[in-house]
């Protein structure tokens, strides 16, 4: 079976263009009065000719990169935002989340990929994609044991220190058990 050919780099007639006259198609573009057509037009009185349809394959490869830009600005302005308020918290899943996040909207936009890829590598990434799930509950199955286990020795411990006082003894079961709940819970 024959490789296919994988474009790595998108060249257009725009990008071709001098870095001054790109520019100022950047701007043309940035406003919506401008159709294509207009902007090929006025490329043609500058002496470069550029179809309208090159033009607009070029608007909406400058708008995705626009669009992934602010994208990324505002989820790193959320992280540092969460950082500065939960100085102490782990960021991990916070990671975890943005890179899912990316995952997803390239698949979303990936049909042609997609449909290319084989069957058995497809299989491989979704059984990949299941023993990360799986791997990831039994470590926070095993962590909630552990810390059960903890917990549970650790009042037992100071129960037998406190047993003379029954009231004593029962607030601070509440407190172990309010800690335990706190520990658990997902924010």
């Amino acid at each position: 079976m024959a490789k296919q050919r994988r474009k790595t780099r998108i060249s257009s007639k725009v990008d071709e263009l001098p870095e001054e006259i790109r520019t100022n198609v950047d701007v043309l573009l940035s406003d919506t009065a401008n159709t294509y057509q207009s902007i090929s037009d006025w490329l043609k009185t500058m002496g470069y000719k550029v179809s309208k349809s090159s033009v607009g394959r070029y608007a909406m490869r400058s708008n995705t990169a626009m669009q992934r830009l602010l994208e990324a600005q505002r989820q790193t302005e959320k992280l540092v935002q969460v950082v500065k308020q939960n100085p102490d918290a782990d960021y991990t899943e916070a990671g975890m989340r943005m890179l899912m996040d990316g995952l997803i909207n390239k698949m979303a936009t990936a049909e042609e990929e997609f449909d290319a890829m084989p069957l058995d590598k497809a299989g491989r990434l979704l059984a990949s994609l299941s023993r990360t799930k799986v791997y990831k509950d039994k470590v926070q199955q095993d962590m909630q044991k552990k810390m059960d286990l903890a917990f549970t020795e650790m009042e037992d411990r100071i129960l037998k220190i406190i047993r003379q006082d029954p009231e004593a003894a029962e607030q601070l079961r509440a407190i172990l058990k309010d800690a335990r709940d706190r520990m658990m819970q997902d924010d």
